[in-house]
């Protein structure tokens, strides 16, 4: 009976895939990393032995198939496994020279594929190979660290085993490689009947004969230590008490905050911020213990090769502190965190070690508020912050089993006396040593990882705003935006189709990267709340852009009345001033370079009868982009362009107003055709206009403003691009 797991294996869906070693470990893998608290985002790794006619020989042979590398359990599919013959593997045995040349075995781990299978192998894989069952987990549970990162480990683990019935073995800490591999094997040699094995400072190996029988061992153990590490807790002060107490305005205060500290942390290279203000996260940053626990870092390697070895808790008192407090403390944390990572990477670099990283922190906790986590997406921002979570609750399973005075003996987490001083304690939470972290952080291996990943997309690490999304220019200018990367905030008057732009861009994307909105360019609050909305959603703000506008035709006598006059000033101009001043808010604490685009018109230089109120608002959209781009120079580049009519999926052209156009300039059409096709003869009559002989459509506009929002036009600003195929009416002059 579990307490606080369940066991979501399903017979008859097991059955359905007929028996197939690879389907059925991948359905194992899905269930395990289904469940956050039994392992991270990314972390563990699954593995099944078995047999299969090899297709050189003919004859029966032994495989082992394993999560590849940099693959996720939870999303991982049967491609995402590699397969190596097994005998080939232990084979390695043979050449392998000792811990000091362990990295060289990993070359070879492609010579033991099956079948040309290309996944890469994992640095586990060595782990699984060797230990002598048909189905292994190695998973990364909160509980289950909580209690490899304890300073009494090993006399609870024995603890447990007594009072839950097992046989569970504790290993010291060893980087993950060939030699831990044959250190399982050893430990299962010597412990005949062993149910498990708890890696010191890292996870958790649990094992079974059948693909069902790992599953339901793990998760049994699993929910065991929960309740074994969660019942030491029970009712003890957590991480000292409390500190500093939450500010009743942290809603209020952090996207004020997060805009200036995404500019400082991202000055050498730009991040996606994620805010959590949860109350789990809030009890240790408020806590006495926090900057001492924060300081030693973290235990398991999953955690700090998303996190850092630690994070910065800002030194800052919310009770008394403001903004300008805050910034200064920022800064001197800052400064603090990077020389102290400075002097981490020189005191442990070899020959041959990867260059210096960003010294900047991945995670930033602020006491009172929250804590802020940065990636290169909104993905990777949001699970670095459930990481940092993972590590707040080993440390609170860790320190909840003190028992009181702290057993102060030789650490079993180190693999002999002489190497048990690199470890360092606090009320009984043991962290990794500086020199182990540094070991996996700047190995040769995860920088190969690094090396693999896909060349980032020219808007990647972007926020763009793109108001009037929901249709026309601004739904094609998100469409382009999302496929190179960005990360969007859709707005629109009309929600729902700022909503239905952000499912299309989603297609094309990821679906953090982009969000909706309402957004009322005639009212200030409605535009503030809508960049606080992206602030909050990804932590600052790289480009605004805005499409949208309104066209209010005359009545049937020619004459507009004042209030049509009125909105169209409001939104078309006015508009554009507020969505730049409440920008601007966000771009002075930020400090980074960014863009404005706005949309203009040909109408702008082309007098016209009937349009008086529509011609002269671009005409001031035109002025206003250079007294902008004056104004908020040098950080902020501001430009525009002026499309001729472009018709297709324009809001601005409903079907009355498309088919009195039809009319007014006798081209004839018939009633009962779609409002597309209509739309269609219309845009073909422009066209006719023009040098071009061309309609201008959506996606030609949305080319030019995606031009002047990115980085290819960093030189341009005051500027105003004219997509009109060519109208010589509208030739500067």
């Amino acid at each position: 009976m579990h307490t606080y797991l369940q066991d979501l294996w399903k017979d008859e869906h097991a059955a359905s895939l007929d028996g197939d070693h690879l389907d059925l470990l991948r359905y194992r893998s899905n269930l395990l990393g289904a469940d956050l608290r039994i392992t991270n985002f990314g972390g563990g790794n699954t593995s099944s032995k078995y047999e299969v006619t090899d297709p050189l020989s003919g004859k029966p042979v032994r495989v082992m198939a394993v999560k590849g590398s940099g693959g996720d359990l939870g999303s991982i599919k049967t491609t995402g496994f590699a397969v190596l013959y097994l005998d080939r593997l232990l084979a390695l045995e043979k050449v392998y020279r000792g811990e000091n040349f362990e990295d060289d075995m990993v070359g070879l781990y492609p010579s033991c594929s099956f079948s040309g299978n290309t996944v890469a192998a994992s640095i586990d894989t060595p782990l699984h190979g060797y230990l002598p069952f048909d189905h292994v987990d190695h998973l990364h549970p909160d509980w289950g660290i909580a209690l490899a990162a304890s300073r009494n480990g090993k006399t609870k683990m024995e603890e447990f085993n007594k009072r839950f019935g097992h046989k569970l073995v504790w290993l010291p800490w060893q980087r993950p490689g060939f030699e831990l591999g044959l250190m399982l094997r050893r430990a299962v040699a010597d412990n005949p009947g062993c149910d498990g094995i708890v890696l010191g400072s890292h996870g958790l190996f649990t094992w079974g004969a059948t693909q069902r029988e790992s599953y339901i061992n793990s998760v049994t153990i699993i929910d065991q230590l929960g309740q074994f590490v969660l019942g030491h807790a029970e009712g003890k002060e957590l991480f000292g008490g409390l500190k500093y107490a939450t500010r009743s305005d942290a809603r209020v205060l952090a996207p004020k905050m997060l805009p200036l500290l995404r500019g400082k942390v991202g000055q050498s290279r730009r991040s996606i911020g994620h805010f959590d203000g949860a109350e789990e996260a809030l009890v240790f940053i408020n806590s006495a213990d926090a900057a001492t626990l924060a300081s030693l870092g973290t235990s398991c390697p999953d955690h700090f090769l998303r996190t850092r070895i630690s994070p910065l808790l800002v030194d800052w008192d919310p009770a008394a502190g403001n903004l300008d407090s805050f910034d200064k403390a920022l800064d001197a944390g800052l400064e603090r965190y990077r020389n102290d990572y400075a002097n981490y990477y020189e005191n442990n670099k070899e020959e041959g070690s990867p260059a210096l990283r960003d010294q900047n922190p991945t995670v930033v906790l602020i006491p009172g508020v929250g804590m802020v986590s940065f990636g290169r997406s909104k993905k990777e921002a949001r699970i670095t912050g459930e990481f940092y979570r993972n590590a707040i609750r080993v440390m609170s399973g860790a320190t909840g089993m003190a028992n009181g005075a702290v057993d102060q003996g030789v650490l079993p987490h180190a693999k002999d006396a002489a190497r048990a001083g690199d470890f360092v304690s606090f009320k009984n939470y043991v962290s990794l040593p500086r020199r182990e972290a540094f070991r996996i952080e700047y190995w040769q291996l995860e920088e190969a990882k690094l090396r693999r990943m896909p060349p980032e997309a020219e808007f990647s690490r972007k926020i763009v705003l793109v108001v009037g999304g929901g249709a026309g220019v601004g739904r094609a200018t998100a469409l382009k935006l999302a496929a190179a990367g960005a990360h969007l905030m859709i707005a629109d008057l009309n929600e729902q189709s700022a909503r239905d732009t952000a499912d299309l861009c989603a297609a094309k994307h990821d679906r953090e990267a982009v969000a909706a909105c309402g957004l009322d360019l005639r009212k200030r609050e409605s535009i503030a709340q809508a960049i606080e909305l992206t602030v909050m959603q990804y932590g600052g703000l790289d480009s605004v852009i805005n499409t949208a506008a309104v066209f209010i035709p005359p009545d049937a006598f020619g004459h507009l009345d004042e209030n049509a006059w009125h909105v169209t000033l409001d939104v078309n101009v006015t508009g554009n001033y507020f969505l730049a001043k409440e920008a601007e808010k966000v771009f002075d604490p930020q400090d980074l370079t960014v863009s404005m685009v706005f949309t203009s018109s040909a109408n702008a230089v082309v007098p016209k009868k009937g349009s008086e109120a529509y011609d002269v608002s671009k005409s001031a959209v035109n002025h206003l982009i250079g007294e902008l781009a004056m104004g908020m120079a040098p950080l902020v580049r501001v430009n525009g362009i002026a499309p001729a009519t472009v018709v297709a999926g324009s809001t601005m052209f409903p079907r009355d107003r498309v088919i009195s156009s039809l009319a007014k300039y006798k081209i004839a059409f018939d009633e009962h055709e779609t409002t597309e096709a209509l739309r269609q003869r219309l845009a073909e009559f422009y066209a006719k206009r023009t040098l071009l002989k061309e309609p201008i459509l959506p996606e030609h506009c949305a080319e030019a403003i995606v031009w002047l929002a990115g980085d290819r036009s960093a030189r341009t600003t005051g500027n105003v691009i004219p997509v009109d195929a060519g109208l010589s009416e509208a030739f500067l002059r």
